[in-house]
């Protein structure tokens, strides 16, 4: 379990770098200035939980308890839904597409999924033995 929340943390790291270099030196060429900021939203949020999700996974080591993979999984589907969803309205605006605009409702569900994360996190805490 450990293995792959890291292993998930610094794929995720090394996106949310791509991301936010892309963001701040080829994006604002070819979007809006608020569009902008929609993106480097969806980025932020995704750094916060990468690290929230390396934390996990080194917590997990102490405490193995199902509620730390919880955590993890609902760390991965809100980073994929709340930035991805941010991602992918950018580049509707970039391209002029129509027809998903829609996809905004789907932000709100990811922070969801990252607060769920949180408070998996949490109960894995203090359900878990101390170490010894």
């Amino acid at each position: 379990m450990t293995k792959s929340i890291l292993s998930s943390a610094a794929i995720l790291g090394a996106l949310a770098v791509a991301l936010g270099a892309f963001g701040a030196h080829g994006l604002k060429q070819i979007v809006p200035t608020e569009t902008v900021a929609t993106f480097e939203t969806g980025v932020r949020y995704h750094f916060f939980h990468v690290f929230a999700l390396l934390a996990t996974g080194l917590v997990s080591m102490h405490y193995p308890v199902p509620q730390m993979r919880r955590a993890a999984q609902c760390f991965l589907v809100g980073i994929l839904l709340f930035s991805g969803s941010l991602y992918l309205l950018t580049f509707l605006k970039a391209t002029a597409s129509v027809g998903l605009g829609g996809i905004g409702l789907v932000t709100p569900v990811g922070g969801l999924f990252l607060i769920a994360g949180w408070l998996f996190l949490f109960w894995g805490v203090r359900v878990g033995k101390q170490p010894a």
